[in-house]
């Protein structure tokens, strides 16, 4: 009996697709004026989607050229798929799987990190995306300031191939300084605070170890390149083998480099692109000039929350984000952390309220169709705490208010990151601090809560004075993590609310 293999997805089975699947773009058919730097599957299913649909919608050379700056499977992966990748919608109603073609051409940084840098000092290139996480900027989540190590000065001092992303970054402006490429605008698409004026402080702080740095590049950095802020969301869970099975059945062939997500998505994009750039306000995104309102909306209300569940919910033995919800109490929880802390630490955009867009937040990671690992969510703490959550005590502090429930976030990251369960299994501390906290942990003269508390907010790269001695918010976390202590996460929940 003959053994029939699924065609792999390229240009060669795009007759074959559903007609509803099948990309807007042909890969290569639209000249490239876009590189991104990392490849990863939020990238695949946010920007690179807004981008197709602008260019179908309104043309461009605007192809992107997408960057890997380490992982080569990716790029070996998308090569042999002829640069085209599917994204699925999951939803109650049922997955939608389209296939998008928006790669002009794919690349490995770490293989070849000359040729990115003449890559960014092309003419052609306007526009420089970048989703490489806040860790990948090197910059201290608190203060801001570039951390200087060899290996990043070996970037910006010497010829050698670049190795890091400030390097490649500001040795590929430095060489579109010197070629007069024209202008260009640099955009951060990371999910943290500030992200376009902390890039541009990490140019800013690293090409000033660059021989020839300084005076003349500076004043064309100045007056050449921009740094616009953005907001970024959708939910883009990690691709699982059940992710490649169901763009497979969609479309009739397989694609190693299928990612999913929820149907919700947004870009707020600061509109300040000195060399043009796609309509992608006609495929949706948000063009203002001023995207901080935006940005602080999400990251206290939307991630705040993802990171209140994840830590509980991770605690509680509770695999995904929706299951996590579904904690008695958990809802509750999340609701009075939106209305009583979030609302009062900032001021939204105009005509949005806070409590609504939190209700709108718990419907979305209520969706059984997305299998978000709550341990993915709690990953990295020490670099997202200080945005999502820490940034609302402070503000409500000066408000003159007492942030109870985001205190109780920050106590549910304290007992997340002793890395057990309440019925006592092992959590795995995934954190570039987790060499730092393990040791405070072990050096706490007890395990005890007040002890316990008393280490990690000694960690000054996550709490700053300016929180640490504020006896109130110190007491309301201690009480907290007491609770969750004596009593684990669901008689915690069910108790305070």
């Amino acid at each position: 009996m003959a053994v029939t293999t699924t065609p792999l997805l390229g240009l060669g089975t795009l007759s074959r697709l559903p007609q509803h699947s099948r990309p807007l773009l042909r890969p290569g058919g639209v000249p490239a004026g876009i590189v991104h730097l990392g490849l990863g599957a939020f990238f695949r299913a946010h920007q690179a989607v807004y981008t197709e649909e602008a260019v179908a919608t309104a043309g461009g050379d605007w192809g992107i050229v997408g960057v890997a700056p380490r992982s080569a499977g990716i790029v070996a992966g998308l090569l042999a798929q002829d640069r085209l990748f599917s994204v699925t919608s999951l939803s109650g109603a049922g997955p939608r799987t389209r296939v998008i073609g928006a790669l002009s051409g794919v690349r490995h940084a770490a293989a070849d990190p000359g040729g990115i840098i003449a890559l960014l000092a092309d003419p052609a290139i306007r526009v420089v995306t970048l989703t490489v996480t806040e860790k990948a900027h090197r910059l201290d989540p608190v203060t801001g300031e570039l951390a200087v190590d060899h290996t990043l000065l070996a970037d910006l001092a010497t010829a050698g191939p670049p190795a890091t992303i400030p390097g490649l970054v500001v040795r590929g402006l430095l060489a579109r300084y010197r070629a007069d490429a024209g202008p260009i605008a640099v955009v951060s698409c990371d999910n943290f605070s500030s992200n376009g004026r902390r890039l541009h402080g990490m140019v800013e702080q690293a090409r000033v170890l660059v021989p020839g740095g300084t005076g003349a590049f500076g004043d064309w950095l100045r007056d050449s390149v921009t740094f616009p802020g953005t907001m970024v969301d959708r939910i883009v869970p990690a691709s699982t083998p059940a992710t490649l099975a169901v763009a497979e059945a969609a479309l009739g062939a397989r694609d190693l480099a299928a990612v999913h997500g929820e149907p919700y998505r947004q870009w707020v994009i600061e509109d300040r692109f000195p060399g043009g750039r796609p309509a992608w306000d006609l495929a949706g995104a948000v063009l203002t000039t001023d995207a901080g309102p935006w940005e602080r909306l999400k990251l206290r209300t939307l991630n705040g929350v993802h990171s209140a569940i994840a830590y509980l919910g991770a605690v509680a033995g509770r695999e995904t984000i929706a299951t996590a919800l579904e904690i008695p109490g958990m809802r509750a929880a999340v609701r009075r952390f939106v209305a009583e802390d979030v609302a009062v630490s900032l001021k939204p955009p105009p005509g949005v309220s806070v409590v609504e867009y939190g209700a709108s937040v718990l419907d979305r990671f209520a969706n059984p169709a997305i299998a978000h690992a709550t341990r993915q969510v709690a990953m990295d703490g020490s670099q997202k705490l200080p945005q999502r959550v820490l940034n609302t005590i402070l503000d409500c502090r000066a408000a003159g208010a007492t942030p109870r429930w985001a205190a109780l976030v920050v106590a549910g990251w304290m007992r997340f990151v002793q890395g057990r369960t309440d019925d006592g299994r092992a959590l795995e501390l995934d954190d570039p601090l987790a060499a730092e906290i393990r040791e405070r942990l072990a050096a706490a003269p007890s395990s005890a809560p007040r002890a316990v508390a008393d280490a990690l907010f000694g960690l000054d790269a996550v709490f700053p004075a300016e929180l640490t001695g504020d006896d109130t918010v110190r007491e309301l976390v201690i009480e907290w993590l007491t609770a969750l202590d004596r009593h684990g996460v669901e008689a915690t929940l069910a108790g305070a609310t």
